[in-house]
């Protein structure tokens, strides 16, 4: 059989597999940023994709007496996963995430690449270890621990083979990859996905259960652009363990299964692979859509600011952007930081002294282009941002405050110095763990237990886990109700207080300072976050509400002794509770 003048079913797949590699190479070139793009190229080559998926199913026996290998399938279906992956990147759809599991799970099942090895083609070989690989990356998104696990391990198994069979220097760089995710996988612990990071109905409050701030203008986070860099950080390819939680702390949990490893029905060749958006909305329909991420790995600070000043550019009017930047700073030459009570004038002067405080985004070599400064970000404060600064220098961006150029900042600080977790030495505390403050941040509890020296074989047993995380819901709850209720909110906190993702990551950091603060009498000030404009006196670690929180998880954990708390053990009112669990010690 014939199509298009009579052109044989085989010559007119080879120009279609042809026509799609150009068409693949112009998306995969297209920024992954702006929500302005037009999205006509990936409609061509998902649509050119899906033809050629469908014209090896109908004329397999042809196309294989043609020449077809297995790997090509498995080629053709890579693709197509990768074009799910990266229109996930573009716009944090979580059913793109779930599409591109699919076909990189039947490309695992029927083992397209299987014949590599016996073809003594190193070219081919380097196939599957990039699939298993982007794979392995798909599925730590989706937090597929499993899949995770038997992904690596084949990946281990794979490079011995290849080492065998082939020139060792040619799979030099794949030795590191294995030992990445070797790496990454002994921090990111069963422990660590005890719960999901991103927002959970099972963990988190349904939206219609929190109160708010009546006539409230609320802001909605719409973008945030992550970037983290240290030197030896644990990381996945171009993945680091801090923008992979920030990640998935700014997404909503899927409410249903994924429905993706069950029966064959799921998984038969061309099954749900021939739609344009194949799976039913995997959230709850009534909930915004995830805010649109930007991850930049190691990028130039000009790259960087182009980037960012794109998503200013592109906000929608009622949209905050998040800005987070995990990195080391230079100290030198900088001046204390501006108070609340200085004038604007000396706000700049101190600005202009504080130059020389900044971050950095790469290595120290070629300070230039790796070093970011304060003043770099005050043209883009004609926005609403929220920053969130994870460094050793956060402190030094205070000088941003009262310099915004027409719309609100708030910001969240880091310590300048982490505290030390309980039985820990100045030297054993340099942690490999990701950043203490961004843990606080997006996985509270095991940051908490990490930090005062739980084991994990204590809260390891799923019901104590599900209590302590009931627990702390309620502790947060009744701190926002306080918050709601205060009458000296500064209005960026009045307006961000409605949206859910930045509402959970400010009391995430009311709990992260008060932790801090009172687990010494007299904690040292660069021991502990801040944030400006300031939050009222209702949330300082020294209020009643605040202590008394911290007094129920900490004997909930038998540790009270490690807190310097009031002796008022009082409890709140009960009608503030909300009917949580009881709070025995382990």
């Amino acid at each position: 059989m014939a199509r298009g003048g009579n052109i044989p079913e085989t010559e007119l797949f080879w120009s279609l597999i042809d026509k799609a590699d150009r068409k693949f190479a112009r998306v995969r070139d297209t920024p992954m940023y702006g929500r302005d793009r037009n999205d006509a190229e990936f409609h061509k080559a998902f649509k050119i994709y899906t033809r050629l998926w469908k014209m090896q199913q109908e004329n397999r026996q042809k196309l294989v007496e043609a020449g077809m290998k297995r790997w090509e399938i498995g080629e053709i279906a890579s693709r197509i996963a990768r074009l799910y992956y990266g229109q996930y990147q573009r716009t944090s759809e979580s059913s793109y995430l779930a599409e591109a599991y699919i076909f990189y799970e039947a490309i695992l099942s029927r083992e397209y690449f299987r014949d590599s090895l016996s073809q003594d083609a190193s070219a081919l070989a380097k196939k599957q270890l990039r699939f298993l690989a982007r794979f392995l990356i798909v599925c730590l998104v989706l937090n597929r621990r499993e899949m995770v696990v038997r992904l690596a391990n084949q990946l281990r198994s794979l490079l011995e083979e290849c080492k065998r069979n082939f020139q060792e220097a040619e799979f030099k760089e794949w030795k590191q990859i294995v030992q990445e995710i070797s790496r990454f996988l002994k921090v990111d612990t069963n422990f660590m996905n005890m719960r999901p990071l991103r927002y959970s109905y099972v963990f988190d409050s349904p939206p219609g259960s929190l109160p708010c701030i009546s006539n409230q203008k609320g802001l909605k986070l719409r973008d945030a652009i992550l970037v983290s860099y240290h030197h030896n950080e644990v990381k996945f390819t171009e993945l680091t363990l801090d923008t992979f939680r920030m990640l998935q702390c700014l997404e909503w949990e899927p409410l249903g299964s994924f429905s993706l490893t069950n029966g064959d029905d799921a998984n038969q060749e061309g099954s749900s692979h021939s739609r344009m958006n194949p799976l039913q909305d995997i959230r709850d329909p009534s909930l915004p859509p995830n805010p649109q991420k930007v991850i930049l790995y190691r990028p130039s600070v000009t790259h960087y600011l182009v980037v960012l000043a794109t998503l200013c550019e592109e906000l929608p009017p009622d949209g905050i952007l998040l800005i987070y930047l995990a990195a080391p700073g230079s100290l030198e030459a900088c001046s204390p930081a501006v108070s609340f009570s200085q004038s604007s004038s000396e706000s700049k002067e101190l600005q202009d002294n504080n130059r020389e405080c900044c971050l950095h985004l790469g290595p120290y070599v070629n300070e230039g282009l790796n070093c970011l400064y304060p003043c770099d970000l005050v043209p883009f404060t004609r926005k609403p941002l929220f920053l969130i600064i994870d460094s050793n220098a956060s402190d030094a961006f205070k000088v941003m405050y009262g310099t915004e150029k027409g719309g609100a900042v708030a910001m969240l600080l880091s310590p300048k110095s982490p505290s030390f977790p309980t039985g820990a030495t100045a030297d054993s505390a340099v942690s490999q763990n990701g950043s203490q403050f961004t843990m606080f941040l997006t996985a509270p509890l095991q940051a908490f237990c990490s930090l005062l020296g739980v084991a994990n074989s204590t809260i390891d047993k799923k019901d104590a886990y599900s209590k302590a995380e009931e627990l702390l819901l309620m502790i947060l709850n009744e701190w926002g109700r306080a918050l709601v209720s205060s009458g000296s909110l500064a209005p960026i906190w009045i307006e961000v207080l409605g949206d859910l993702f930045l509402r959970r990551l400010l009391l995430r950091f009311i709990f992260c300072r008060a932790v801090l603060a009172l687990r010494s009498a007299t904690p040292a000030p660069e021991c502990l976050p801040e944030c400006l404009p300031q939050l009222p006196d209702c949330t300082l670690p020294g209020s009643p509400e605040i202590q008394r929180g911290v007094r129920r998880l900490a004997e909930f954990f038998g540790i009270a002794g490690q807190f310097s708390l009031s002796s008022d053990p009082s409890p709140p009112n009960s009608g503030s509770g909300g009917g949580g669990p009881e709070d025995p010690a382990i």
